[in-house]
């Protein structure tokens, strides 16, 4: 239909599409019309040629490409960054509808409080017979020494998730709670921006309601629980390595708050303390993002290295928010969905607005005999699992699959360790499938954030969205995708903004403390960094010279060797093995501060890395080399440049600039040592004044050819040279003197002393002082500053 346009817009845009029957549909209406709240977006997307439409879904995926949005894919014994999948037609519901499922969701969470505080404190639920005992003690998500802790704000839960399917009756119901550390609201985020670029011609004038109210109101609500005005909210991550890592980088650089590991932390006097650059810092408020068993090892599960010894202590003396409770993933129980419904009218004082799954522990008998009478609508599965409904690796299985006989076995033996689910049917949602709108079963993840005013509803949230009719697709590892939640109000809508509120204080608020373990991080970033554009700038000139002299075996040539030693570096190979570690390095590195490292910087540093990747197999010695070497070396460059213009002048960035200085002095101090030896083949010096760019400079200042005195002078001893070693010295004494501790009323640090030291004799040198032997002691010396740095700073 490209290029067309309907007389009616009671047709989707592909005559493909048609409903599944007796699936209810987002889309259309049971009598085959488009619903009301879609035909504004069908018809856009019926206007749109289709080169038109791919470009517009292009500026999506693009965006997601360079901000770097990922999510970690584990199989096969490995795990492996997969772009974020995102649907691109978004899920459109009425805000009158949403208004009621807010309600609804809100009725829940203060149900799942309610529950909460019973199993950490009166324990009357289990007392009574209303929840079996069984159900609890023996869940491995009930933490035992998390008994009778309190909360210090009073309140257990601060941050939920719902996933929400709709029935073939068109009426919602929850399919699991998700309260141990709820993830995917950063990626519901990105999802918006996502898709407003996609729809930009639609989306301003669309009436859908912003995420950032949400997001600002809930900031806001954790600042206010913190004890000092100058404390700075934490998240607390299992690192690099956890599959949503990306949004826990992503939602602490949007709310502003430190993103920490479980090492960075600290117990201290029952404070939980961050090990900062400036010393160690109290926390107040720490949102937790990994599950809890893991958050301390003396207390929990012993085995944890990824947690913080004396956590529970701390929490015990109600020293810092915990954002959820620990011991929270036990409401995430499948069994207990079997009893929430019959707890609500005493707890809440109503029946749910939303029921959900309906659900059957087998532990008790009228249960089992439901499974038995019906089993073909039932799924069993473990009692005690926390898996969403329809995860194929929580190994499923239909009661109608299994013969009577091993039915009735299961369910007499084992009864209490199963709990039946109905089999759903999903409501569908249209997804772009090769050009064409096709229907997909679909789950919505709703969000709800305790705010000063109560339980604050993100107006959207994400859609998982299955590859095709089965709905175990709709898992991310298992290939689903993700599409916005757009919700509609029938009149224009306000654009908020993260922006403080008009009567919020003007005060500038304190820098943060700066973690030891991200100051390493941005330390070896700078050091990576330099070291992959001092490679580059040495392999350019090696292949320059090949293809110039044309014989591997020239003098000149072999005078490489000791700078490729140096190096570790294969000069057999154009592109050697050796950069692409270093760029593997600084990859890594920087995405241990993802929080703290610019967006456009991390996508320059993955292009250079794609780019060097794509061109070692390709590019030849010689020629070839050199150019794709200068191009690479442009997009180095091009870091550099947006690191010192872009990034604000905090303790991160000197370091990452210590790094740079550091690495770059090193460099050059080897580079002189071997190039300007006596021993060193004619046409060495040249070679020193190319690989360290200044071949311009030295033509300037120095009529005559070059010599080793005007090439120690150059790039040894020139202060306004920023290839010069001195200009390298002089920034690290400049940096270190800034670092926190470095001068006390006159008293150096080691660091500080030793970099003076370092100034000093480099400043009164003479060209003639630094002989080879001279040059050596200098890169040791420079080495030596960074064993001091790590001791004073990062241990």
């Amino acid at each position: 239909m490209a290029g067309e346009r309907a007389d009616s817009l009671e047709q989707p845009r592909s005559a493909a599409y048609r409903p599944l029957p007796g699936v209810p549909d987002e889309m259309v209406a049971p009598d085959g019309t488009i619903r009301p709240l879609w035909r504004k977006l069908v018809a856009h997307l019926d206007a749109l040629p289709d080169d038109s439409l791919a470009r517009d879904l292009a500026r999506a995926d693009r965006y997601l490409l360079d901000s770097g949005v990922f999510y970690r894919q584990y199989g096969g014994g490995e795990s492996v960054e997969r772009p974020w999948p995102l649907s691109h037609i978004p899920v459109l519901l009425a805000e009158e509808e949403w208004k009621g499922i807010g309600a609804a969701l809100r009725q829940r969470a203060d149900l799942l409080e309610a529950v909460m505080a019973d199993l950490y404190g009166a324990n009357r639920l289990v007392a009574s017979g209303r929840l079996p005992a069984a159900l609890v003690a023996g869940n491995p998500e009930w933490l035992r020494p998390m008994v009778g802790v309190k909360p210090r704000g009073g309140h257990f839960l601060h941050f939920l998730a719902f996933e929400l399917g709709r029935g073939p009756d068109g009426e919602w119901w929850v399919l699991a709670d998700r309260a141990q550390a709820p993830s995917g609201a950063g990626y519901a985020l990105e999802n918006r921006v996502a898709t407003s670029r996609a729809f930009s011609e639609l989306y301003p004038d669309g009436n859908v309601h912003r995420l950032a109210g949400f997001f600002r109101n809930f900031r806001d609500a954790l600042q206010a629980q913190a004890t000092d005005k100058d404390s700075r909210v934490a998240i607390l991550t299992p690192g690099p390595m956890n599959e949503t890592y990306f949004e826990h980088a992503y939602i602490a650089r949007y709310l502003g708050f430190t993103l920490l590991e479980g090492d960075d932390l600290c117990v201290s006097g029952d404070r939980l303390m961050v090990r900062t650059v400036q010393g160690m810092r109290q926390v107040d408020v720490l949102w937790r993002r990994l599950d809890a068993q893991y958050a301390d090892p003396l207390e929990l599960e012993p085995a944890s290295r990824i947690g913080t010894p004396g956590m529970v202590a701390a929490l015990r003396a109600g020293a810092v928010t915990m954002v959820n409770a620990l011991g929270s993933g036990v409401l995430e129980t499948r069994a207990l969905m079997a009893f929430l419904p019959k707890l609500a009218p005493d707890l809440v004082g109503a029946p749910l607005a939303i029921p959900n799954i309906a659900t059957w522990w087998c532990g008790d008998p009228a249960a089992r005999a439901a499974v038995r009478a019906s089993p073909r609508r039932m799924v069993l599965a473990d009692a005690l699992t926390t898996r969403l409904p329809f995860d194929p690796t929580d190994d499923l299985t239909r009661a109608v699959g299994l013969p009577a006989e091993v039915l009735d076995r299961r369910l007499t033996e084992g009864g209490g360790d199963l709990v039946a689910q109905e089999a759903v049917t999903l409501s569908t949602t249209p997804a772009l499938v090769d050009g064409a709108l096709v229907p997909r079963p679909m789950t919505l993840r709703v969000y709800l954030a305790r705010t000063a005013r109560g339980w604050a509803v993100m107006p959207g949230g994400f859609a998982r969205i299955g590859t095709g009719a089965d709905v175990s697709a709709l898992a991310m590892q298992e290939g689903g995708a993700a599409a916005d939640v757009w919700v509609v109000s029938p009149l224009p809508v306000p654009a908020i903004t993260m922006a403080r509120q008009v009567n919020a204080a003007d005060t500038r608020m304190a820098a943060g403390g700066l973690p030891a373990r991200s100051a390493d991080n941005l330390f070896w970033l700078g050091r990576y960094a330099e070291r992959a554009e001092g490679i580059v700038q040495l392999m350019r000139a090696y292949h320059t010279r090949l293809a110039e002299s044309g014989a591997t075996g020239a003098p000149l040539l072999a005078g490489f060797d000791p700078l490729f030693r140096q190096m570790g570096i294969d000069p057999a190979a154009s592109i050697p093995q050796k950069l692409l570690d270093n760029l593997s390095a600084a990859i890594g590195s920087a995405g241990s501060v993802r929080d703290r490292f610019s967006p456009d910087a991390w996508s320059a540093l993955h292009d250079i890395d794609r780019s060097a990747r794509r061109l070692a197999p390709k590019v030849s010695a010689g020629d070839d080399a050199a150019r794709a070497l200068s191009a690479l070396l442009r997009k180095l460059a091009g870091i550099s440049g947006l690191v010192h213009e872009n990034m604000y002048r905090f303790v991160g960035w000197r370091f990452l600039t210590i790094g740079r200085l550091h690495e770059r002095a090193m460099g050059t101090a080897a580079l002189l040592a071997v190039l300007c030896d006596p021993k060193a083949p004619e046409g060495a010096l040249d070679l020193a004044i190319e690989v360290g760019d200044s071949i311009l400079t030295h033509r300037r200042r120095f009529t005559l050819n070059a010599s080793r005195a005007t090439v120690i002078d150059l790039l040894a001893l020139d202060p306004l040279n920023p290839r010069a070693l001195r200009h390298q010295i002089d920034g690290l004494r400049e940096q270190v003197d800034m670092l926190p501790a470095a001068n006390d009323h006159g008293a150096l640090s080691p660091l500080a002393r030793e970099a003076l030291r370092l100034h000093a004799d480099l400043a009164t040198a003479e060209p003639a002082s630094l002989t080879t032997e001279a040059l050596w002691g200098l890169r040791a010396r420079i080495a030596m500053l960074s064993d001091i740095l790590t001791t004073t700073y990062f241990h």
